[in-house]
């Protein structure tokens, strides 16, 4: 009769999923055409393309899954081929603004024409600069301005004339000082001095003096007119250089209205200049002193700025084919959406229009944004001034300190520009279910989710994309090429990656770096295309690259410092497995469960969870070995036990429900008093009715137990037992399949625990009959009878006379 341990022994052809070379249909990748594209990834896909063409607002995109897998790459082509496809948006310039200087106007122009217009403003300003200089140096200005002058020469020497001769008629001479004009009373042809004037009578004095009141009067009046005369004069210079100089802009300036007479806002700017230019004369020319003896007021002399009239060129679509595709790795506030640079004049930090730059935001206007989410929520401030932008549809430049001042102060105000732009954000999945928890405004602007999931079908086709994704490899980094029993290796590491016989990993950057250090170790051992001895080094090497950690704790098992057995048999002992994790590699490990139980009030209590290195889920697991215990003795006898359970010499954090049945194992020893085998490992989760559930890891928990076997000496009854629904995970090593092959090393593949204590006990688990009791001499019937004894000791120290051995019993002191 066949044993259980025969029956339920996984063969080893199904321990490893094989890739039979002669099936694929190339010798070598040199034949295969590369990959033009993602793989694997459909539902993606369809998600990036109804994104893409949805133009609502709101129906921006979040790409999600794990790095490695594509993600970026995958939108980066399919962003650059759907965004050929569409208009080129425009280019934008900032200008002043000669009504409100501190509010720059920002100007579309078609794609191209924004550098254009900036180089013609510059030639136009060159033109002026020479032209007008030399304008004013000509004689033609020089008669005109004579001219327009002469007249009001005339009238001011009139009046001072006239002034003259009524200071004369009154016996007084006027004289000019620079704190202005003093009248001096003569007498007999000569000035009156001070010192005569005092010692004339005094109504001689009083005389004088009222006539030189009449005469100031007279003066006062003829200066205010002289002023009025040097106003006019400095107006009709003012007006002749504005005559002058619009006549020579002018023509330069109609023309190039007429080459941007379809853009309104460029027009509009040009008119304004015409009206703005002419006031600043000084930029174009060296101050003037007056061709006539007239104090006309000048302005100061002023250095040469145009600035004012040139353009900043913002945004610069010419060199683009459709729209733009915009990839920020540092997505900064002022990265995203502009900034205003400062320049340092004269101790003083100044700015204007030409200082504005532009952002991210900015540059994808009109096509497509591509943010890693990550990244972005690291950045202050950054995720709100994107979500502002995408809101409000424009682009609002404002520096921070500007923004968070204490105090108002003097700042530039960019007009903001209309922004129409796809967004695309890269990113784990658990980061858009926080944001879209916590965040209403998430919702409302990425209404649209591609999620790159993490493997695909291992079918036909999809191992020949592997291929073409490792020629693809080949040609873009100078790789050598692949022959076709090395593709099938990395296949079949492709289906260890995600530790399933009927899946592939789309995680590709895990894939390439393979395929890189296959052609490395293909070229040190001097073979012309990567063979599979190739790829199985690379994967040894990078194993152990970075397996010291398993080594050292390896040989604290194998010399005993960590106690484990791998032969014998013990009560209350079975050896679980669990998984490490150190970033890019995992291995496993086995861990010592032991179990204690004695009369008690029906509690079983993990060791780790009372001092709280338990984890949630490991806490579960402990619970539903009391409901399994009260299914399957509780209804015939009262669990009058306390038990309790431990992972020997574990120090660290334990989480995770698959070590579930390995304490049930363990308990269920210590109650029976059945010693298991030590040589045999466990893992796999456990539920209330006893039936055995997949866990994770389970490539590295075999290997991992193989390993310390090995380095303790196979017996040949040593191995494995897992659950059933894990057998389609099973990828391991040729070293372990061997083994089992070799029958120096067993798998075992369980449903339930009756199964698994058999496999252990070597004793049937046991059915109940009829009678409603287990057979004889079964695991469970031995579990139940001690049950049934906790019960009659707890009962029997229970009565009034035995209350000192209730306590006892309470205490949960071992009766076993």
């Amino acid at each position: 009769m066949e044993s259980i341990r025969e029956r339920l022994a996984v063969p080893p052809e199904r321990l490893r999923r094989r890739l039979d070379p002669a099936s694929l249909p190339f010798k070598t990748t040199a034949e295969v055409e590369p990959l033009n594209g993602t793989i694997g990834q459909p539902r993606a896909l369809d998600a990036i393309e109804f994104g893409l063409d949805v133009q609502n607002h709101g129906y921006n995109l979040y790409v999600a899954g794990v790095p490695g897998s594509g993600r970026e790459t995958t939108v980066r082509d399919y962003l650059g081929r759907y965004a050929r496809t569409r208009p080129t948006p425009s280019d934008w310039i900032y200008v002043h603004n000669f009504d409100e200087a501190d509010r720059p106007n920002a100007i579309p122009l078609p794609a191209g024409r924004g550098v254009q217009f900036a180089r013609e403003m510059d030639e136009f300003l060159e033109s002026a600069r020479q032209e007008i200089p030399r304008a004013f140096d000509s004689e033609d200005y020089e008669r005109r301005r004579r001219e327009a002058l002469a007249e009001l020469g005339q009238r001011r020497e009139e009046l001072f004339r006239q002034m003259n001769e009524f200071a004369a008629n009154r016996g007084f001479v006027l004289e000019a000082t620079p704190t202005g004009i003093l009248s001096i009373p003569v007498v007999q042809g000569r000035p009156l001095s001070p010192e005569e004037f005092e010692r004339l009578p005094a109504e001689v004095q009083q005389e004088i003096r009222n006539r030189d009141a009449e005469i100031q009067e007279h003066v006062s009046r003829a200066l205010r007119q002289v002023r009025q005369l040097e106003k006019e004069a400095a107006e009709r210079v003012r007006k002749l250089d504005r005559d002058v100089v619009t006549f020579l802009v002018g023509p330069m300036l109609d023309d190039l209205r007429d080459r941007y007479q379809d853009c309104p806002e460029v027009v509009a700017y040009l008119e304004a200049v015409r009206n703005d230019l002419p006031e600043h004369i000084d930029m174009f020319r060296q101050a003037r002193q007056p061709a006539v003896a007239l104090p006309i007021p000048q302005p100061a002399q002023a250095q040469p700025d145009l600035n004012r009239y040139r353009v900043n060129v913002l945004i610069d679509n010419s060199h683009l084919d459709g729209a733009p595709v915009v990839i920020e790795r540092n997505p900064s506030y002022y990265n995203l959406i502009g900034r205003i640079d400062y320049r340092a004049t004269f101790g003083a930090m100044v700015t204007d229009f030409r200082q504005i730059r532009p952002g991210a935001l900015h540059r994808a206007n009109g096509g497509f944004l591509v943010l890693h989410v990550v990244e972005l929520l690291r950045e202050p401030f950054a995720w709100d001034a994107l979500k502002r932008a995408l809101v409000t549809r424009s682009i609002q430049i404002e520096n921070l300190g500007e923004q968070y001042s204490a105090v108002p102060m003097a700042r530039l105000r960019p007009e903001p520009i209309p922004l129409s732009v796809k967004v695309v954000l890269i990113g784990p999945l658990e980061v858009y279910h926080i944001l879209y928890q916590i965040d209403e405004d998430f919702q409302e602007l990425f209404k649209v989710r591609a999620d790159f999931g993490p493997d695909m079908d291992w079918i036909d086709e999809h191992v020949q994309n592997y291929a073409a994704f490792i020629s693809r490899r080949v040609h873009e980094w100078g790789l050598r090429h692949f022959d076709r029993s090395a593709v099938a290796r990395v296949v079949e590491y492709g289906a260890r990656q995600r530790e399933h016989q009927g899946k592939l990993s789309t995680r590709l950057l895990d894939i390439a770096n393979i395929v890189a250090e296959a052609s490395y170790w293909a070229e040190k051992a001097g073979h012309e295309f990567v063979q599979a001895d190739d790829v199985d080094q690379a994967i040894r090497k990078r194993r152990y690259r970075s397996n010291l950690v398993e080594e050292r704790i390896r040989e604290l098992l194998t010399d005993g410092t960590i106690m484990i057995d791998v032969d014998g048999e013990a009560v209350a002992r079975v050896n679980g497995l669990a998984v490490l994790s150190f970033g890019d590699y995992a291995f496993g490990k086995p861990s010592r469960v032991t179990a204690r139980v004695s009369a008690g009030r029906g509690s079983i209590v993990s060791i780790e969870r009372e001092i709280e290195l338990s984890g949630p889920i490991h806490s579960k697991g402990v619970m539903i070995l009391s409901g399994y215990l009260r299914g399957h003795y509780g209804q015939h006898v009262p669990l009058a036990i306390t038990a309790t359970l431990t992972f020997e010499q574990s120090y660290e954090g334990v989480d995770g429900d698959s070590a579930s049945s390995t304490e049930l194992y363990a308990l269920l020893s210590a109650l029976s008093g059945l010693p298991l085998d030590q040589g045999i490992a466990v893992t796999g989760s456990v539920n209330q009715f006893g039936e055995v559930q997949a866990v994770g890891g389970v490539n590295q928990k075999i290997e991992g137990f193989y390993a310390v076997c090995k380095e303790k000496g196979l017996t040949g009854r040593q191995g494995v037992i897992i659950p059933a629904a894990n057998v389609k995970n099973l990828m391991l090593d040729d070293d372990v399949v061997e083994a089992v092959r070799a029958g120096r090393f067993h798998v075992w593949a369980v449903r339930t625990i009756d199964e698994g204590i058999e496999i252990l006990t070597g004793r049937p688990a046991g059915e109940r009959g009829p009678d409603g009791q287990y057979p004889e001499g079964t695991v469970h019937r031995l579990v139940e009878d001690r049950l049934r004894r906790y019960a009659e000791e707890v009962r029997a120290f229970a009565a009034p006379d035995g209350a000192a051995g209730a306590a006892q019993v309470a205490s949960g002191e071992e009766s076993q």
